[in-house]
């Protein structure tokens, strides 16, 4: 008998040993199946349990249907912006494909002020709450009941005293250390307050680490928030100071920012848009597009974009991300960018807050600068700004990390920035970024001790696992 549960057993591991072969592979980074498949090939039982977890990069079929009968509704947004189609020149194969992964086209007549000083964005937000007349509607990773929360939650009860509508979507997990408060708060203030992917055993989602990451909002359809600040206290970790950089936008963009945000609201509540946007009038002279991304999108579009922009460069490229775990694609797009000669400079944060992350992202710099990527760490703060300048012809203010989480797991957006103002404007703040940085150097970065090196790969081999 013993015998014949050793064969069955035995049987059981190659069984899964060759479904995996099949099934992992399927819209799955490289980097990422030679782990999964590593994991199951060794261990096919526990290699399996944890694939059924974490391994599957797709939402359930019920949500795709959602998704799907949104469609109409985005195409018609994006037909109406079309009068305010910006003469791009050779910017426009740019606009195309993020319009082909994002579903929403480039628009000219906005007027895009950057804000890298958080507690600016928070007070500028509360004005533009406190002078609404129709909606609010927030869409947000973290929401917390802190001291910040308290300030906007105020504004908004004050918005519906008015008679405006007042919505807040936030992320379940993002929020968890305040969320039972949070819901409170927002509904003792007679704000409608919906979780975005909340966590259901009868009606669950793939894997439950997918999260919503935008950091949206939108005030009677004429102003629009995009960026990475979250709706918490900057210190929130402790000894921990956040910075951040958020593009307040006025214009015709603002319609796409105000569609994403309702399409969220409706893949929760089951319940379409009851009316079409009203495009909003010119405000400025600002070229901008909403480029959204997630797994509900065709393609990995944050990183699809990226890496084509990234072989396009041609001077100059300055990527900002507080969480940096490139994938073979962006990886080599970086090396090759500058083995041609291209300035690429990545600024990074000194500061950690998450300590894996920062080991496998480590474990990065010395490739890329043996190849002259030159890596800065920013002084004093969490840089959690994300935002990318090329050539002096592109700015991305961003919620999307470069990694693999960003890529293909979370719900992001990102303002893509085209005149030369705007993206002048990104490029200021980025050299203050680089001012407040030092540059590792190569020579001594190779002196780290080998328990280091090891920690570091074996968090990069983890990471592949997302």
């Amino acid at each position: 008998m013993s015998n014949q549960i050793e064969v069955l057993y035995y049987a059981v591991e190659w069984i899964l040993r060759i479904g995996a072969l099949i099934v992992v592979p399927q819209r799955r980074s490289p980097n990422a199946t030679r782990a999964w498949l590593l994991l199951i090939f060794f261990l096919p039982i526990p290699g399996l349990i944890l694939y059924l977890l974490i391994g599957n990069p797709r939402f359930p079929a019920w949500r795709r249907q959602r998704f799907a009968a949104l469609q109409p509704f985005f195409r018609e947004t994006a037909a109406s912006l079309a009068a305010h189609a910006p003469a791009l020149g050779d910017s426009r194969p740019t606009a195309d494909l993020a319009a082909t992964l994002g579903h929403m086209p480039a628009t000219t007549g906005n007027d895009i002020t950057l804000i890298d000083d958080y507690d600016a964005v928070i007070d500028r937000l509360v004005a533009d709450i406190d002078a609404a007349r129709r909606f609010v509607h927030i869409l947000v990773y973290i929401f917390a009941d802190d001291h910040v929360g308290r300030r906007i939650a105020a504004a908004l009860g004050r918005a519906v005293a008015r008679g405006v509508e007042a919505r807040v979507m936030f992320d379940p997990v993002g929020s968890h250390h305040w969320r039972k408060g949070t819901l409170a708060m927002l509904r003792a203030h007679g704000v409608e307050v919906m979780e975005s992917l909340p966590w259901r055993l009868w009606r669950n989602r793939s894997r439950r680490d997918m999260r919503n990451h935008r950091k949206l909002f939108v005030i009677d359809g004429c102003v629009g928030y995009a960026g990475s600040q979250n709706l918490v206290a900057k210190d929130f970790r402790p000894g921990v100071v956040n910075r951040e950089l958020v593009a307040r936008v006025t214009g015709p963009v603002v319609a796409a920012m105000e569609a994403i945000v309702r399409g969220d609201w409706c893949l929760e509540t089951g319940i379409l848009p009851e009316h079409r946007i009203e495009l909003p009038a010119a405000t400025g002279d600002a070229d901008a597009q909403l480029m959204p991304s997630g797994a509900n999108y065709r393609l990995e579009g944050f990183e699809s974009l990226l890496v084509w922009q990234l072989h396009q460069a041609c001077e100059r490229i300055v990527m900002v991300a507080p969480y940096f775990i490139p994938d073979e694609g962006v990886l080599a797009a970086l090396q090759t960018a500058a083995a041609r000669g291209v300035t690429v400079d990545i600024v990074l944060s000194e500061v950690v807050d998450q300590r894996l992350v920062n080991l496998s992202q480590s474990s990065y710099y010395d490739e890329l600068m043996a190849v002259g990527v030159r890596i800065h760490l920013f002084r004093g703060f969490l840089l959690h700004a994300k935002n990318v300048g090329i050539d002096g012809r592109l700015a991305i203010v961003s919620s999307s990390n470069v990694d693999l989480r960003s890529f293909q797991l979370n719900e992001e957006a990102s303002l893509l920035l085209y005149d030369p103002a705007s993206v002048a404007a990104v490029e200021a703040i980025q050299r203050g970024y680089l001012a407040q940085s030092d540059t590792i150097d190569l020579a001594q970065w190779r002196q780290r001790s080998l328990a280091r090196r090891l920690a570091e790969n074996v968090a990069r081999l983890f990471n592949s696992l997302l």
